[in-house]
């Protein structure tokens, strides 16, 4: 794009500008952040962001791996029609990528639903709700009483209750300023994330444009003399249009007429750039509970070693959120299939936890004043040649 303006005869202004040859053009704004809905929490962070992709999946699929027990009081059940519908929640997924689905609803959107359908009583299949198409319903006092889902026949309502009334269940991470639905960890993270975001947008742009640095224009003819008003106004409105944003960043510029470019951008060194993006990365990994060694973010060494941060992993963040949604189910399933009935995971088959495991039974084996029993139970097994 070359400037053609100062071929143009100005008309003649009396008031001139005191720069002295000089134009300092700067642009600066209020930042402009993304949008806080499901939507845009999925699109930006999921979809969008490699940190917040991989930690919310890492979140997911280490949950949805881990197996269920279930009791009825002391007893455990080695077969039930409970364990089968978990197994086999609906004709379209297994136990694992159900429950994916539901942790991951959680993770993004803070809720998570599932609706039970029943046959003669009997509840046949669960099936996950996208968290954008539910909305709760609340009676006179404000207690929330039903979810109202958007389909393509319209909406279906569904009483928040028991599965065996053909209901639904929702689960919801604590809220300090609503009383219904749950607040979403990505949502915490949202500034580091549209941080991210941005860096590498700007970043493509930049090498798009030969990843040349921003600057000023200098004006100073050999013959002298100032631009006049007509001249500055289009100079400055040539230069918002066509070359600043991050989708221009970097342009190539024509100069002609006594025009200069000096470059006073800082450089990458003196914005410390790849640590703010590492900064923001470790910020979101923060948010979902995952450490950033995890996630081979540079920078971090609050763990000793990789072990120990997947150790901390599964303690800190996969399981309460596995025991968190045991509850819910127990709670919510329980009641159509028996009293007492109680799901929980099998802390024992978790690959993650083997050398934690390990250990454990190597202080309760070294442990002489424990008899064979007591040993057992400590590590949650029944009196030898008992039930469990």
């Amino acid at each position: 794009m070359a400037f053609d303006w100062l071929k143009r005869r100005a008309p003649r202004v009396a008031e001139r500008k005191d720069a002295s040859g000089f134009i300092a053009l700067q642009f600066a704004g209020e930042a402009s952040w993304s949008s806080r809905d499901y939507a845009a929490l999925a699109r930006e962070g999921y979809m969008r962001n490699p940190v917040a992709h991989r930690a919310v999946r890492l979140i997911a699929e280490s949950a949805a791996s881990i197996p269920w027990l279930l009791y009825e009081g002391r007893r455990e059940h080695d077969a039930h029609p409970l364990l089968d519908l978990l197994d086999r929640p609906n004709p379209r997924q297994d136990g694992a990528t159900f429950l994916e689905a539901v942790y991951g609803h959680l993770l993004i959107s803070g809720n998570a639903y599932v609706a039970a359908l029943t046959l003669d009583g009997a509840v046949r299949e669960l099936h996950p709700v996208r968290p954008d198409r539910a909305k709760i319903a609340a009676d006179a006092n404000g207690w929330p009483e039903a979810i109202e889902i958007d389909g393509r026949d319209g909406k279906r309502r569904l009483s928040l209750g028991s599965a065996a009334e053909g209901g639904a269940l929702h689960l919801g991470l604590f809220h300090p300023l609503d009383d219904q639905r749950g607040f979403p960890p990505l949502e915490a993270a949202s500034t580091a994330l549209d941080l991210h975001n941005a860096a590498s947008r700007w970043n493509k742009a930049l090498l798009d444009n030969s990843a040349r640095p921003s600057g000023a224009l200098v004006y100073a003819p050999k013959e002298g003399g100032n631009l006049s008003e007509d001249q500055f106004q289009r100079l400055k409105q040539e230069l918002e249009d066509g070359y600043t944003g991050a989708s221009r960043a970097g342009r190539p510029m024509l100069l002609e007429g006594g025009l200069d470019w000096k470059a006073m951008a800082l450089s990458p060194k003196d914005m410390d750039f790849m640590e703010a993006r590492n900064g923001a990365a470790r910020d979101i990994a923060l948010a979902l509970g995952v450490p950033p060694m995890l996630l081979g973010i540079p920078g971090d060494a609050t763990y000793a070693n990789y072990q120990e941060a997947n150790r901390a992993f599964w303690r800190l963040t996969v399981l309460p959120l596995a025991g968190r949604t045991a509850r819910a189910l127990s709670g919510f399933l329980g009641p159509a299939f028996g009293s007492d009935l109680r799901l929980w995971f099998d802390a024992d088959r978790i690959e993650g936890l083997a050398a934690e495991r390990e250990a454990l039974w190597a202080r309760l084996g070294a442990a002489g004043f424990l008899t064979e029993d007591e040993k057992r139970e400590a590590v949650g097994y029944g009196p030898k040649g008992g039930a469990r």
